[in-house]
């Protein structure tokens, strides 16, 4: 297959541009120079003047999860608790649980949630609503009741009101458990629910993701996809440390790969909560310590010996500080055996933290979407700290690794919105990146952190070809014309995933 007639960016410094592409199996042939009478038959394709970029990865997503949520009732953008009970009174209600998500209460004026207040609209059917970062959980009485008291957990917290008595809201291992427990969905319901995400994620030009859900079997869940030849992307997997015990048994190591979509890479823990719940661990100690720098020191060392890297969550400068820590005390471990160590979030920094990343050789897995989403909460909770805080182009300029990801569901799964918010509305200007550091963020980075930046994440021979069409060149764009961009159709290893050619 030959791509020509528009433009092609390889994002590969060495040749940015290519006047056409050839594709051969699942692999570019080759750019200028290649013959077409080198190559068998080849079929043309007219891009007609659009982009072609290498393919999207999002590198922090829960699948599952946010897949399954497109079912749900929805209560993002609810400004009070009214709005928010009006939004669940008015929710269809099928299947045994009524599921919802997306609330954040730190901005409502007219109280917090609590049981009650969903007993007078749910009082017979249980109910379980997740927040909008996915760390605090809203439940009714009935689902109250299901845990039969059984709420405390290290690492958690249960909200209770003055006499003690739980108020339905549970943050950190406490909603985590409470959830793993009692409001886990079927398999068959992640896989169908999955089986269209996947549909979804190609339209938006997405040909790889790494996922967090491993806490909820998610490789299995993969697995019956590709199984089916239903997935149209690779997953780069991740599994909870608390089962590195079953990992060493087994004998899986980080690099495993081979022809399979679907790869386990890398173990996941958790430092703190999050700035929404005001369950960050800060450096003036308040917030939530789910992990202790030492007990990560421990599960940095277990993994290593494995030959697994980790991917710990970290929102606080207290929980970056342990965490980079941890990573400096456990390097003797993890460096010889070259892991790619990454830390997700690292939303406040110390500033004299930022440049350990790059001297420490860990990677920040990072959200772009989450700079302008959380400017209102940033603001009010993090007031005397604010430049400490989403401080992307510091962390590149000290010489960092940066790849993005949504935190689907928490973000929309949506790459070239992470793009946007990156270079257009970081409401820290000096912290904005350019259009070619937010690709290389999207593109090239995420290959490296899965040990593929000799088979991904450019495009040039021998690479993959998975690739991305857009309806224009965002290079070629004045500024606010990038939120106009859109995927036209999307590649993977060849084949066309979305919207195939030819195009009007």
């Amino acid at each position: 297959m030959i791509l020509r007639n528009g433009t092609i960016r390889t994002l590969d410094p060495s040749l940015p541009t290519v006047a056409a592409l050839w594709i051969a199996g699942d692999r570019i042939a080759g750019g200028v120079g290649v013959h077409e009478e080198a190559l068998p038959s080849p079929e043309t394709v007219d891009l007609g003047g659009r982009c072609v970029l290498p393919g999207f990865t999002d590198s922090h997503v829960h699948f599952p999860t946010w897949a399954l949520a497109q079912r749900d009732l929805r209560l993002e953008g609810c400004t009070s608790l009214a709005e928010a009970l009006d939004r669940i009174r008015g929710a269809e209600r099928h299947g045994t649980w009524l599921r919802g998500q997306g609330w954040r209460d730190a901005e409502w004026p007219d109280g917090r949630p609590t049981r009650q207040a969903l007993d007078e609209i749910e009082p017979e059917r249980p109910a379980m609503l997740l927040s909008k970062d996915y760390h605090g959980l809203w439940l009714n009485s009935v689902a109250l009741a299901l845990a039969g008291g059984d709420l405390e957990v290290d690492g958690g917290v249960v909200v209770r009101d003055d006499a003690g008595e739980p108020t339905g809201v549970l943050y950190e291992q406490a909603a985590w458990q409470f959830k793993s427990r009692y409001g886990r969905a079927a398999d068959d319901e992640y896989v169908t629910a999955m089986r269209a995400g996947v549909k979804v994620a190609a339209s938006r030009g997405v040909t790889c993701v790494h996922d967090k859900d491993g806490w909820l079997g998610a490789i299995g869940l993969w697995q019956q996809l590709e199984e089916h030849g239903g997935l149209p992307l690779r997953v780069w997997q991740s599994t909870p440390a608390t089962a590195l015990p079953e990992l060493r048994e087994i004998g899986l190591r980080s690099d495993a790969g081979g022809t399979s979509l679907v790869r386990l890479g890398y173990v996941k823990a958790f430092m703190d909560g999050t700035l929404g719940s005001q369950t960050a661990w800060m450096s003036d100690g308040s917030g939530v310590v789910i992990t202790s720098g030492e007990a990560l020191e421990e599960i940095v060392r277990e993994a290593a010996e494995a030959g697994w890297p980790v991917g710990v969550h970290a929102i606080g400068d207290g929980a970056n500080r342990a965490a980079l820590d941890a990573f400096e005390r456990s390097r003797d471990a993890w460096e010889p055996r070259r892991l790619r160590q990454r830390i997700e979030h690292a939303q406040c920094l110390d500033p004299d933290d930022v440049a350990r990343f790059a001297e420490l050789g860990v990677a920040v897995s990072a959200q772009f979407s989450h700079a302008p989403s959380d400017e209102g909460l940033a603001k009010r909770f993090w007031a005397d700290r604010l430049d400490q805080a989403y401080s992307f182009r510091s962390l590149l300029d000290s010489g960092a690794l940066l790849a993005n990801g949504s935190d689907a569901p928490v973000e929309e799964l949506e790459p070239w919105a992470g793009v946007v918010a990156a270079v257009l509305d970081h409401w820290r200007e000096d912290q904005r990146l350019t259009l070619e550091q937010a690709l290389h963020a999207v593109c090239v980075a995420p290959a490296w952190l899965s040990h593929d930046e000799r088979v991904r994440g450019t495009l040039v021979p021998g690479r993959l070809a998975d690739l991305v069409v857009l309806d224009r060149d965002p290079f070629a764009c004045e500024p606010e014309e990038l939120r106009e961009v859109e995927v036209v159709a999307t590649m993977l290893g060849g084949r066309w995933t979305h919207n195939p050619p030819p195009w009007d």
